[in-house]
C-alpha cells in the first residue's frame, strides 16, 4: 500500500497543527476573552504570531516568507481561530491584502511590500466594499484618476479588517468609469500616504479583537508603479483573489466551530444531572455526534479546496476552483454558527453567559457566513459554476 498516497495531510503539516495548538493555548488563549470584552487588538497574538514566523506563512520564500502551501496556510488559521477567531484574522487578512500582488504584481512590487510582510513588520488589508458597493462589488464609486507618473484616489471603502493597524492596503478603484468592471484598477496604498485616514472602529457582534473600519482617500497621490497588475484588470484580480482567500475564511470558521465543540464535550463530561453526566445521556450524545460530523465533513472540503487552490497558485489550471472554493465557505459558516449555537444549548444557561467562552465563539461564527461574500452569494456563485 505504500505506492497509495492518503488523501490526508502530510506528516509536516500535522506537526505544523501541533505547533500552532501548543502556542495558540500557551500565548492566544489565555487574552481571548479579554480581547473580546476590551474590543481590543490582540497584540499578544501578533507578536507570539511574529515571533514564530507564523503571521503570515503564505509568502513565497523569494521574498523572506516561509513559503508554507494553501492548506498550511488553512491549518494555521483554524488552529488560531479555535482559541481566538479575532486574532486568526491577522494570517488571513495578511494572505487577503497579499494574494492580488502574488497573482498580478510587478516583481519590483511584490519584493518591496511582500518582504516587510515577511518580517513581521507590517500587516496587509484588503480594500474593495464599499457602503453602497459590498455584494455588488462592481459598483463602487472610488475613483483614481492619472495625473503624470501619478495616481489620485479619492473615496471611501468600508468594512476593512485590520484598518488603521495594517501598513499597506490593496484598494479597488474605478480609472475608467464608462467600462463598468473592466474600468477598475487596483493599487498598493500605505497607510502613511497623505491624505489617507481611518472610520472610527465598527462596533460589532463578534471578532471584536480586530478592527473593522472606513478608509477613506481623499487626494491620496501615489506613484503610478503602485498599480498592481494593468490598468482595468483590477477587478478580475479581485475576483480572483477571492477564489483562493474564501477557503481562510472556511478555515476561520472550522476553527470556531472546533473549539466550541472540544470546549462542550469537556463540559458535558463534567456536569452531573439526575446523578450522572450529562454525557451519558443519548439525546446529548446524538447532538455532539451531528455536530462533529458536520465539522469533518466541512473541513475535509477546505482541505481539498486548499489543495486545488494551491495547485492554481503554481500556475494550474484548476477548472473548478472558483466552486470548491464558495462551498467550503458556505459549509463550513454554516457548520460553525450550527456548531456554536448547538455548544451553547450544551452549556445551557452557563452557555449564555460571559463566563463560558462559547457564546463568544457563537457570536463570532456570525461573521464567517457574511464577510468575503455572503453565503447567499456564494450559493449563486456556485450554481453559474454548474449551470456554465
Amino acid at each position: 500500500m505504500d505506492d497509495f498516497p492518503a488523501y490526508a495531510p502530510s506528516e509536516e503539516h500535522e506537526l505544523l497543527r501541533r505547533t500552532v495548538r501548543e502556542l495558540a493555548d500557551a500565548k492566544i488563549a489565555p487574552f481571548a476573552a479579554e480581547v473580546d470584552e476590551e474590543s481590543r487588538f490582540p497584540q499578544e497574538a501578533l507578536d507570539a504570531l511574529a515571533a514564530s514566523g507564523l503571521h503570515a506563512v503564505h509568502v513565497p520564500e523569494s521574498y523572506g516568507g516561509a513559503g508554507a502551501d494553501a492548506l498550511a496556510t488553512v491549518i494555521v488559521i483554524e488552529e488560531v481561530a479555535r482559541a481566538c477567531a479575532s486574532s486568526s484574522l491577522i494570517p488571513a487578512v495578511n494572505k487577503l491584502g497579499t494574494v492580488p500582488l502574488l497573482l498580478a504584481g510587478s516583481e519590483e512590487l511584490k519584493q518591496r511590500y511582500l518582504a516587510p510582510v515577511a518580517r513581521g513588520e507590517a500587516m496587509f488589508s484588503y480594500a474593495l466594499s464599499e457602503a453602497d458597493a459590498g455584494s455588488d462589488a462592481a459598483g463602487m464609486k472610488t475613483r483614481a484618476v492619472r495625473e503624470g507618473d501619478f495616481w489620485v484616489l479619492n473615496g471611501t471603502k468600508m468594512w476593512i479588517t485590520n484598518a488603521g493597524v495594517s501598513q499597506f492596503y490593496t484598494v479597488m478603484a474605478v480609472t475608467d468609469p464608462s467600462a463598468g468592471a473592466r474600468g477598475i484598477s487596483a493599487f498598493v496604498v500605505e497607510k502613511s500616504d497623505a491624505g489617507v485616514s481611518f472610520g472610527p472602529p465598527e462596533r460589532k457582534l463578534g471578532i471584536k479583537g480586530s478592527p473593522t473600519r472606513q478608509v477613506i482617500l481623499e487626494d491620496v497621490r501615489i506613484p503610478a508603479d503602485r498599480m498592481i497588475g494593468a490598468e482595468g484588470t483590477g477587478f478580475k484580480t479581485a475576483l480572483a483573489t477571492l477564489d483562493h482567500t474564501r477557503i481562510t475564511i472556511a478555515a476561520q470558521a472550522l476553527g470556531i466551530a472546533q473549539g466550541a465543540l472540544d470546549f462542550a464535550i469537556g463540559y458535558v463530561r463534567q456536569r452531573r444531572q439526575f446523578g450522572r453526566p450529562v454525557a451519558d445521556f443519548q439525546g446529548v450524545q446524538f447532538m455532539l455526534a451531528d455536530m462533529a460530523m458536520r465539522l469533518e465533513g466541512a473541513r475535509q472540503l477546505t482541505y481539498h479546496a486548499a489543495v486545488k487552490s494551491e495547485r492554481a497558485m503554481r500556475g494550474e489550471p484548476v477548472a473548478d476552483l472558483t466552486f470548491v472554493s464558495s462551498a467550503c465557505k458556505a459549509l463550513a459558516s454554516d457548520v460553525a454558527m450550527d456548531v456554536t449555537t448547538d455548544a451553547v444549548q450544551l452549556l445551557g444557561g452557563y452557555g449564555y453567559t460571559r463566563e463560558f467562552p462559547v457564546e463568544r465563539m457563537m457570536r463570532d461564527a456570525k461573521i464567517t457566513q457574511i464577510y468575503e461574500g455572503t453565503n447567499q452569494i456564494q450559493r449563486m456563485v456556485m450554481a453559474r459554476q454548474l449551470l456554465r
